[in-house]
């Protein structure tokens, strides 16, 4: 999830766990520190833009280094603050900011390596979008409140009713990726798409209108269906995945661990003599955000020296106002 989410989660979890054990202030802002710590493995260069981002949320989002780390930044924290006599509570509150640091970024689709060090599959289950507002908003206002308050009783609950809602709102989201899916294989079945891989994730900010990629041997498949929608029917545009080109390639490092992270949800593609790979969980066509080159033609195929990321978004002029009416159940063709 994006930065905000996370420190607010962070903040609240921390809250709710101190109580009236120390100030509100101090609570919300170690938690904020804890939600923040995961995501500063961006810092780290790992050679090439495809292994840094198939890098990100592995050591620093596996719980179980989570909770190495977390005994001696509890016992940091309860020294700093001068509340030794505190440093069990402390450490849970802070164990906890920093383990649903990664079980919320699990519940979107870019891939969590929660099980290192004994696994290195990236979860990711992609049933919220990296930035939704319904699922922050909460998290704010209850902090928000139990700050305004300096801890008060009303405060704490309105801490304790923001998370309460933001889980909720998580469950709501997974409850209604599993409706479309439903509905995505009823509709490839009634089009007679073969289908060896399925993605059913929400569009940006929000989990009313889905997005929804069928992979097949030559084909992949993209198509949208709002909740919203008058008939439980999802109308699938096919584009080539780049097959052939595949078989061209070279065994070249940087594909295949994008292949793999991606779980083959991934296109190549020849553009001005380069051969590009694309993630096609994060965008919609044409447009997607970890698109990288690998490859230059010749008289065959040869792999550049290093992947350069060359990534894109849609026009937002055109994509925000076609993202809202067709939430709103009006069937448009999507912007390409």
């Amino acid at each position: 999830m994006d930065s905000l989410s996370q420190i607010a989660l962070g903040s609240a979890v921390t809250v709710a766990v101190m109580g009236r054990r120390t100030a509100v202030w101090r609570a919300a802002l170690w938690g904020a520190v804890a939600g923040t710590l995961p995501d500063l493995d961006v810092l780290i260069d790992h050679g090439d833009p495809i292994r840094n981002m198939v890098l990100h949320r592995a050591e620093t989002h596996a719980p179980f280094w989570l909770t190495l780390f977390s005994l001696p930044f509890a016992w940091l924290v309860a020294r700093l603050n001068g509340e030794w006599p505190r440093w069990q509570r402390w450490w849970l509150a802070l164990w906890l900011a920093l383990v649903t640091h990664p079980l919320l970024d699990a519940m979107t689709v870019y891939g969590t390596r929660l099980a290192l060090p004994w696994s290195d599959h990236p979860y990711g289950i992609g049933s919220i979008f990296i930035i939704d507002p319904l699922y922050t908003l909460p998290l704010l206002v209850g902090v928000g409140w139990a700050l305004a308050a300096r801890g008060g009783r009303r405060g704490r609950i309105a801490n304790l009713a923001g998370l309460a809602l933001s889980t909720a709102y998580l469950a709501w989201g997974v409850a209604a990726q599993q409706q479309v899916e439903r509905i995505a294989r009823a509709s490839l079945a009634d089009q007679g798409i073969e289908a060896q891989r399925l993605l059913v994730t929400p569009t940006a900010f929000n989990s009313v209108l889905w997005r929804v990629v069928a992979v097949g041997p030559l084909h992949y498949h993209e198509g949208f269906y709002s909740l919203l929608d008058a008939e439980p029917r999802i109308a699938f545009d096919a584009f080539e995945r780049g097959a052939g080109l595949e078989r061209e390639l070279p065994p070249i490092d940087g594909v295949q661990r994008l292949a793999a992270f991606s779980k083959g949800f991934y296109k190549l593609f020849e553009r001005d003599g380069r051969i590009l790979i694309a993630d096609l969980r994060m965008g919609q066509e044409p447009a997607y955000v970890f698109t990288f080159e690998v490859a230059e033609r010749r008289s065959a195929p040869q792999p550049l020296p290093q992947p350069e990321q060359v990534g894109s978004r849609i026009d937002p002029e055109r994509a925000l106002p076609w993202l809202w009416r067709r939430l709103l159940g009006e069937r448009l063709p999507p912007p390409r």
